[in-house]
């Protein structure tokens, strides 16, 4: 006998799977799950988009020219080139002096801020906002060693902070790796507690003002020609906040990749019209599913604190790139979803 399965189960079995093969279960962090994207590295590129200012040799080359080991361009003589630069053949053809112009090779460290607070313990579909960040945080950090980069940055949740010197070599990231999951449980066990007694003392304005010091941290730990990622739901931006990311992408490359949650645009769709009550552990309210004017403007009030977030990314000179914690890295790194693909 044959039976039909439901739209319901068939979700339920896509969502059990996918999770196998990301060695996980959406909420804790574990190594073997971080370890898998090593061999991944390949899915991203983080090539410089911008001028680097690092005065140490490494593996890229700088926008601007010097005397490094690289060929760049010919061009005509200018007072105060070096004549050891002069290209003779090139004279002696066209009858004018030319010079020889070089990239100079630059180091460059990546700095990884990961945001693991008490808004990114949230998750509808796949996995929670705080790991699907750990895995782009693991993905990047595994590809800048591939390269040869030192890796270092911040990891933060709600109440503590852990911070990594830019190290080279495979323990570098290891001990990144390793901060993730322990201040991912960290930040579980705090959601928990607070929500089985809400403190007063976690109010927003206290959330944003540590959000902004961990940002002021990253400031201090960003030194020029850095290539700076900042992975973060954006919602404790404030103007503190932006301040301290504007003076970082004055002097690096400042990345911000927004972990997103299908459920923070849309209203899940049902058959008929459900009342439910939502909280954020203090407050609550109720709404109705199934009721479009009620979609409308849950989608509505969505789009415009997303558009205020991108305002603010553009105002901190920062590039902005976006996932989803719905699916995987790799599924939306090979759909083409960021500038990252290959």
């Amino acid at each position: 006998m044959w039976f039909k399965k439901s739209n319901k189960q068939v979700n339920q079995l896509d969502v059990s799977e996918q999770l196998r093969e990301l060695k996980t279960n959406g909420i804790e962090l574990t190594i073997d799950e971080l370890l898998q994207y090593q061999p991944k590295s390949s899915l991203i590129d983080l090539n410089a988009n911008k001028n680097l200012h690092g005065q140490l040799s490494g593996n890229y080359l700088a926008r601007s020219k010097g005397r490094g080991m690289e060929f760049d361009e010919v061009r005509h003589y200018q007072t105060g080139d070096d004549i050891r630069a002069i290209d003779w053949r090139v004279t002696a053809r066209t009858g004018k002096t030319h010079t020889k112009l070089f990239r100079e090779e630059i180091e460059r460290p990546v700095l990884i801020a990961t945001d693991l607070g008490a808004t990114m313990q949230f998750g509808s579909q796949l996995l929670f906002k705080s790991v699907q960040a750990a895995h782009l945080a693991a993905l990047m950090a595994w590809h800048a060693k591939k390269r040869g980069d030192r890796v270092g940055g911040i990891i933060f949740n709600q109440e503590q902070h852990s911070e990594f010197k830019p190290r080279s070599r495979k323990t570098g990231v290891l001990h990144y790796l390793h901060g993730l999951i322990e201040l991912q449980q960290q930040a579980l066990s705090q959601v928990m507690a607070n929500n089985s007694q809400v403190s007063d003392n976690e109010n927003s304005d206290n959330k944003q003002a540590n959000f902004a010091q961990n940002c002021a941290r990253l400031r201090q730990l960003a030194r020029p020609g850095s290539l700076v990622y900042l992975l973060s739901d954006g919602q404790l931006l404030s103007d503190e906040a932006i301040r301290h990311l504007t003076h970082i992408s004055r002097h690096c490359e400042l990345v911000i990749v927004k972990i997103t949650d299908p459920l923070e645009l849309n209203l899940p769709t049902v058959g008929h019209k459900t009342n439910v009550l939502i909280t954020d552990g203090k407050q609550q309210q109720q709404l109705t599913l199934g009721d479009k004017k009620t979609a409308e403007n849950y989608h509505l009030c969505a789009q415009l604190i997303a558009e205020q977030q991108q305002q603010w990314f553009i105002k901190a000179g920062a590039r902005v790139l976006t996932f989803s914690a719905s699916k995987s890295v790799e599924q939306q790194l090979k759909q083409g979803a960021t500038p990252w693909i290959r």
